[in-house]
């Protein structure tokens, strides 16, 4: 059987993710990351309108503190990046589904150390757009959290260190960038 390029035609029971070319799975893939970062913040707004931002806010980091750790770890697993060093947390920021909605880049420095930016993040984008000033608390507050348990879940000696963190002073600046480093 060759590989589809899509799904018109009959309806076919039997049909699997394994029968569409690496084309439509990549597509598809970041589609899916999409749908997670769009379900992500369509859960936070249906709390903040319905109780406040600070519920919302409490209940994002609470569901952040364990998707974290369980994003490093299946990530890591599934790709075999255990080295514990700043490279396997490249490695895990890489292959997550949550970066491919992001346009960004990384700098390993050394083993120990690396630079990473985000040229690109469509929640600040949204969150800009909003006007209310909430990219201080998801970006300053939850964001540098996220970074903190996402690296020492790499290695417990490794820190997220936020270098650039919104509030933007223009449009033209970087959305933001981070240093992870493991300090013996």
């Amino acid at each position: 059987m060759s590989e589809r390029s899509d799904y018109s035609g009959e309806f076919e029971a039997g049909l699997a993710y394994r029968d569409f070319s690496k084309d439509v799975l990549l597509k598809a893939l970041k589609a899916y990351a999409n749908y997670i970062r769009k379900l992500d913040g369509i859960w936070y707004l249906a709390v903040k309108d319905r109780a406040d931002d600070d519920l919302a806010l409490a209940c994002d980091m609470a569901v952040w503190d364990q998707m974290e750790v369980h994003d490093v770890q299946m990530t890591c697993d599934l790709f075999n990046a255990r080295s514990g060093d700043v490279t396997a947390m490249f490695k895990s920021l890489q292959m997550s589904p949550h970066s491919w909605n992001l346009e960004h880049h990384f700098e390993l420095l050394s083993p120990k150390r690396g630079i990473w930016t985000v040229t690109r993040c469509p929640s600040l984008l949204a969150l800009e757009r909003e006007g209310q000033g909430r990219e201080r608390r998801i970006c300053q507050i939850q964001e540098a959290k996220n970074y903190s348990l996402r690296a020492r879940t790499v290695n417990p000696k490794m820190k997220a260190i936020p270098l650039k963190v919104p509030p933007r002073r223009s449009g033209e600046e970087v959305h933001c960038q981070w240093e992870f480093r493991i300090e013996d």
